[in-house]
C-alpha cells in the first residue's frame, strides 16, 4: 500500500523547534511503516496522533495543558473521508490516547446498537472513559496524565493570572493542538486531531478538536477523483463559530489552485468572517491535502496566523521523513495575516 502522511505539533510560538522535530518524524515514520504493512489510512493517521499524544513535549494525550482546576481533559477527533463518518470525545481524563476513542467511534457509526439505537458520534466526562474500558482502550490513572513540565507551567501561570491572556498569545508553546492527515494512492484520506486545550481552561470545556466540521474534516469526491483533508490548531472557540475545517476542504476540493484557495479561505472565511468581526487578533493553523486519485499527484498545504508551526510529512516512497518549520514573516502582525505553503507529492 503507497501513501503520504503529515503531521503538526501545533501552531504558535515555538522557540525550540528540536523538541517537535523528533516526534513529529517519528509519528511520520511509524504511520508510513502502517501504511507499508497494508494498514488503512485510518490506521495511519490514528498511529501517527498516538505518538504525538505519546510526546510530553505535545499538547495531547499525556502532557496535556492543564485546566483552571489542575486537571487534564482531553479532546481528540478523526474523519474518514470515504464513509464521511466522524467520531470525537471530550474531556476525557484517564484514556491514554483518546484519538483511539475517537477513531472507535468514527468505525462504529456504521453499525446500530442493540433495539436499534444510534451509536453515538461524540462521547465526554465519564460517559467516554467508560465506554473506553469497556472496550479494552489503555487507561491510566488521570494523575498520571500530568506531565512535570505542564504542572510547573500551571502553577506559574495561575499565579500570574492578570498577565496569562497576553503572555499566552507571545511566549507560550504549543498553543494548541496536534493533528495528522494522510491518504493512500487509492485516495482513502483521512484527518484527525488531538488537544488538551488551553492551559487555565474552565473545566469541562470542548474545544474545536472534538467538534465536527472544526477540528477536521476529509471527504471523497468520486466525480472528480479528487480527495481532500484537513486538520486545525489555534484560537478554538473562532475555529467552532467558522466551521473551518470544512470550510477548508470545501473549497480546496473544487479549487483550480491549491494555495490560492488556502488564502481566499482564511481572508474570507475566518479572518474577515462576520461571526469574528469583533475580534483583532485570530490565531489559528491547518494541515490540509488534497489528492488527485486518476493522476497520483497530491498537494500537501500548510498555513497559520501564529508566529511558527512544526510540520512533519513523509510518502511510503522516501526513506526518511522531512520536518519543516514554518515561520510568520517579520513584517507581518501575529494573528493577522497568514503564511501559506505547502509540498507537491506523487504516489502513482
Amino acid at each position: 500500500m503507497t501513501g503520504f502522511v503529515a503531521v503538526h505539533s501545533g501552531a504558535g510560538n515555538f522557540i525550540d523547534e528540536t523538541l517537535y522535530q523528533n516526534v513529529c518524524k517519528e509519528a511520520c515514520a511509524q504511520s508510513v511503516s502502517v501504511l507499508s504493512a497494508g494498514g488503512s489510512a485510518l490506521d495511519a493517521c490514528e498511529r501517527a496522533i498516538v505518538v504525538l499524544e505519546n510526546s510530553t513535549a505535545t499538547n495531547a494525550g499525556i502532557g496535556s495543558n492543564l485546566n483552571w482546576n489542575r486537571e487534564v481533559e482531553c479532546d481528540a477527533c478523526i474523519m474518514d473521508g470515504a464513509s464521511l463518518q466522524f467520531g470525537a470525545c471530550s474531556s476525557v481524563t484517564d484514556v491514554k490516547n483518546p484519538i483511539s476513542l475517537a477513531r472507535h467511534l468514527c468505525e462504529r457509526q456504521s453499525k446500530l446498537l442493540s433495539f436499534g439505537r444510534i451509536p453515538p458520534m461524540v462521547l465526554a466526562g465519564p460517559g467516554a472513559s467508560a465506554y473506553a474500558r469497556e472496550i479494552g482502550l489503555p487507561m491510566v490513572p488521570p494523575e498520571h496524565m500530568i506531565s512535570v513540565s505542564a504542572a510547573k507551567k500551571y502553577d506559574y501561570y495561575r499565579a500570574q493570572i492578570d498577565q496569562y491572556e497576553e503572555r499566552n498569545r507571545e511566549k507560550m508553546s504549543p498553543l494548541d493542538t496536534v493533528g495528522a492527515v494522510c491518504v493512500d494512492a487509492e485516495g482513502s484520506i483521512v484527518a484527525g486531531c488531538s488537544s488538551g486545550g488551553l492551559m487555565l481552561k474552565l473545566s469541562g470545556r470542548v474545544g474545536q478538536a472534538a467538534t465536527y466540521g472544526a477540528g477536521c474534516w476529509a471527504m471523497v469526491n468520486e466525480t472528480t477523483s479528487m480527495s481532500a483533508a484537513s486538520c486545525t490548531t489555534g484560537n478554538g472557540e473562532y475555529l467552532m463559530k467558522t466551521l473551518f475545517a470544512k470550510e477548508l476542504v470545501d473549497d480546496l476540493i473544487g479549487c483550480n489552485c491549491p494555495i490560492t484557495s488556502q488564502h481566499l479561505t482564511y481572508k474570507q472565511k475566518l479572518l474577515e468572517s462576520p461571526f469574528l468581526s469583533k475580534m483583532d487578533t485570530i490565531l489559528a493553523g491547518s494541515l490540509s491535502l488534497i489528492y488527485n486519485t486518476a493522476s497520483g499527484d497530491g498537494d500537501l498545504l500548510w498555513a497559520h496566523t501564529t508566529n511558527s508551526m512544526c510540520i512533519g510529512y513523509m510518502s511510503t516512497k522516501q526513506k526518511k521523513p522531512k520536518f519543516v518549520i514554518s515561520k510568520l514573516p517579520q513584517h507581518v502582525t501575529n494573528g493577522t495575516k497568514p503564511v501559506i505553503n505547502g509540498h507537491h507529492f506523487k504516489l502513482m
